[in-house]
């Protein structure tokens, strides 16, 4: 892993890259919905037939109002009626009042296509200034407005590493990805959701909170093609896939730029993956239902989301 870290590759190897991974044109030029396309009617029954139990497990965390060194955007809670100002039984109604960023590494949300470009260019060859101070006018979050339901798959890295969590410098590769694929007994399919877990709460929990801008686990750019191959309709994970110490020299975030801009796949970021793996792990099953229902914020680059996994 560290020889594949200290590589310092520039803009042409990463622009073979984006070229390998590009559906540009795939579904038309006046495609906005990217690998949502692979989700089918029939996957979505399919995803349905999946559903034994009845038991939903939430994979976002509460809306993070408290300000840290990953939330230097917290969201904002205010209560514009209560029932503790007034007198108790004169009150009939309450109400509150929700400001928030959803960007970044605090809160759980759903990316637009929009939100990253490459060489001046979002996904499907659109240019980054259709990105308006109005909002987006092109790829935005409204793609997905009449909901994403398909089959979920949890790959859990640590569990398959017999680790608590990735250490921060951890690029996940390939072959880890499918060694924890077989030990699910499952196989990641065209259009499938998928989540992978790096089991950073955990490690938050256990040792306190650092600067996740810097330093966080996530996915080795060698997974990009392997995700388009495999027909991986949209991206999650507990960080925001990718891994803070990559090879390349440009971009920033190359795993963010393939899938979105590249594949058109939108990603879950900071998503709340341990209620889910121990769900999971108590059936010895980690594949489920999964239903992703982002706002109708017409020209969003990015919703806040409560995924829904059913059992």
């Amino acid at each position: 892993m560290s020889e594949q870290r200290t590589e310092r590759l520039g803009v042409e190897a990463f622009q073979a890259l984006f070229d390998r991974c590009s559906n540009w044109g795939r579904w038309g030029d006046d495609d906005e919905r990217g690998t949502l396309n692979l989700i089918t009617p029939e996957h979505r029954v399919r995803a349905a037939g999946l559903v034994r139990e009845g038991v939903t497990v939430s994979c976002a965390h509460p809306v993070n109002t408290v300000g840290d060194i990953d939330n230097s955007s917290p969201a904002s809670h205010f209560m514009v009626r209560a029932g503790d100002v007034v007198d108790g039984v004169e009150i009939a109604w309450t109400a509150d009042h929700l400001a928030v960023s959803p960007h970044g590494v605090a809160h759980s949300h759903l990316d637009a296509l929009c939100h990253f470009a490459w060489q001046g260019e979002t996904y499907n060859g659109r240019p980054i200034t259709l990105v308006t101070s109005m909002g987006a006018r092109a790829n935005a979050i409204t793609i997905g407005q009449d909901g994403i339901v398909s089959r979920g798959v949890l790959l859990d890295i640590p569990r398959h590493l017999g680790v608590e969590w990735l250490e921060l410098d951890h690029a996940i590769i390939v072959a880890e990805l499918e060694g924890a694929e077989a030990e699910a007994g499952l196989h990641v399919e065209t259009g499938d959701i998928l989540l992978v877990r790096t089991g950073r709460h955990a490690r938050r929990k256990a040792q306190g909170p650092w600067d996740s801008r810097v330093a966080l686990a996530g996915l080795h750019h060698e997974v990009a093609p392997w995700l388009k191959e495999r027909g991986v309709a949209l991206l999650g994970c507990d960080g925001v896939s990718d891994v803070r110490q990559h090879a390349f020299e440009a971009p920033r975030q190359p795993i963010h730029i393939l899938t979105l801009v590249a594949m058109g796949m939108q990603l879950l970021d900071n998503q709340n993956l341990d209620d889910l793996a121990a769900a999971c792990a108590a059936r010895s099953r980690w594949e489920f239902m999964l239903t992703v229902a982002p706002l109708k914020l017409v020209g969003g680059t990015a919703s806040m989301t409560n995924p829904i996994a059913v059992f």
